[in-house]
């Protein structure tokens, strides 16, 4: 099986933040990987922005050390490198003044698609649309992408949006979540609304519950002074998990494009029912012999932010009423997985009687580190001696699945900036929808102030005790965390 490789239209990418981690560890490579896959239109260039004072040849120097160090197989290709590199060019950029904003708009092509990656904080987003439009780049061949978090609450997301809202149109903003550009992801869309076989069970008639895990082995690390402002809720829970509990409970839209995807996802958040202190778990990481506690790593020995939460959610309407959801992440745990487990009921009566064990089929979409599906079905276990059942995997592992040449299928970045090109907003958040989880966001954590602190759990764990609680007290279990 080999994918078509469709080039798109000759663009211009400026990167505001182009010296910074984001653009050197996944922007630059994935722009590499796409040029050496023939999908870069001829007179298309990457500019990268920032205040670091810094000719093209330096920067351009600096792009190489980047693929070198995150890019992939294709690091090797010297000349497709070269080539790439010529691509490229630096101008030293301020944010809030005047220097560098002639000369940008001197740089860029008028007659290419120009997309302008904020890879900076959120509060340097509205100083960059005030400017592009100043200086006359905003038109409609303009588009602007942002990284989140957006905004910190359901006030500060309204504002940001009404900031960008006065210089652009929804159309010409994209919200990106790398989680949805994920091969796994939009799987998941196609399993679902693509085949017969599944979307009729696909509500509370046939499906007993559904866990959304997303588990990171590493703690805060140096991004300790923002998580400890953000926590669990913000950093993941908002946006990530969000994004993908809206996709496994959607209703099917009328059609695959960015508006009807994107209301059948926010009918999803308006539905949800408001969280009870009861169904959420809190915890911090404690400290090993050889690894920091997280106050520790945050610098604030009296932290009340978790990192780690687990909560146990319902939707009030007719697809999913009775069927609840539990979402749980968290940092320092057992492994990095992240995973979503649809789980059907039992059978209504077995005919093989007692010992023949409890058998359920499970659908397992994984996300990361190994992406593809997985389908748990009861057989008869091979071999004499009567009726024996065992639960065996149909394993569509993608790297397996579809042969060798599918193994390195594009990153999320990949995918997400040349749909930024194409024009498709499939895949990126709306405006509605980011204050719409906010909305529903927004209780639970001003709700954290009055309730005990988080508990603390052992790193290589799956959490505190009291998340495996949330589940046990309505009989069923969370499924191990594991690669």
């Amino acid at each position: 099986m080999v994918s078509r490789t469709i080039p798109v239209d000759p663009f211009d990418l400026i990167i505001i933040g182009g010296t910074g981690d984001l653009a050197r560890r996944k922007i630059l490579p994935a722009l590499f990987r796409r040029f050496v896959a023939g999908q870069m239109g001829k007179g298309s260039q990457v500019i990268g922005a920032a205040r670091t004072e810094m000719d093209t040849p330096a920067y351009r120097q600096m792009v190489s050390d980047a693929i070198a160090e995150f890019g992939g197989p294709e690091k090797k290709d010297k000349a497709n490198l070269k080539k790439f590199l010529a691509t490229v060019c630096y101008i030293t950029l301020d944010a809030r003044g005047t220097a560098g904003w002639e000369e940008l708009g001197e740089t860029v092509h008028s007659e290419n698609i120009r997309a302008f990656y904020f890879s900076v904080g959120p509060g340097l987003f509205g100083d960059l649309a005030k400017r592009l439009h100043k200086y006359g780049m905003s038109d409609d061949r303009c588009r602007i992408v942002v990284e989140k978090p957006f905004g910190h609450d359901l006030a500060s997301a309204r504002e940001l949006n009404a900031v960008l809202a006065k210089h652009f149109d929804e159309s010409q903003i994209y919200r990106i979540d790398h989680y949805l550009g994920k091969e796994t992801v939009q799987n998941l869309m196609a399993v679902r609304f693509g085949n017969m076989l599944f979307e009729p069970l696909w509500n509370s008639q046939y499906v007993d519950h559904i866990q959304i895990t997303v588990s990171e082995s590493v703690g805060v690390g140096g991004r300790g002074g923002y998580y400890d402002k953000s926590g669990a809720m913000r950093d993941m829970m908002q946006n990530h998990l969000m994004q993908l509990f809206c996709l496994i409970a959607m209703e099917p839209p009328a059609k695959f494009d960015p508006d009807s995807v994107r209301d059948e996802k926010l009918k999803v958040i308006r539905a949800l029912d408001p969280l009870a202190p009861e169904n959420i778990v809190r915890g911090q990481y404690e400290a090993t012999e050889t690894k920091p506690s997280y106050r520790k790593q945050v610098g604030n020995r009296d932290s009340t932010t978790e990192s780690f939460v687990a909560l146990k959610a319902n939707i009030s309407n007719w697809r999913w009423a009775g069927t609840p959801f539990y979402l749980r992440t968290g940092k320092r745990l057992r492994e990095r997985a992240s995973e979503i487990a649809v789980v059907f009921k039992d059978a209504p009566h077995s005919i093989f009687g007692e010992d023949a064990g409890r058998h359920r089929n499970i659908l397992t979409i994984k996300l990361q580190p190994n992406e593809g599906i997985v389908l748990g079905v009861t057989i008869k276990e091979p071999g004499p001696g009567g009726m024996r059942l065992i639960d065996v995997p149909l394993d569509m592992t993608f790297a397996e699945a579809l042969g060798p040449e599918q193994a390195g299928f594009p990153d999320a970045y990949e995918r997400l900036i040349m749909d930024v090109i194409r024009g498709n907003q499939t895949l990126f958040m709306r405006g509605d929808e980011v204050e719409a989880a906010w909305a529903w966001t927004d209780p639970i954590i001003a709700a954290f102030g009055e309730q005990d602190p988080p508990l603390p759990y052992a790193t290589g764990s799956s959490g505190p005790d009291e998340a495996l609680a949330l589940i046990h007290r309505d009989g069923r279990a969370w499924r191990e965390i594991k690669a």
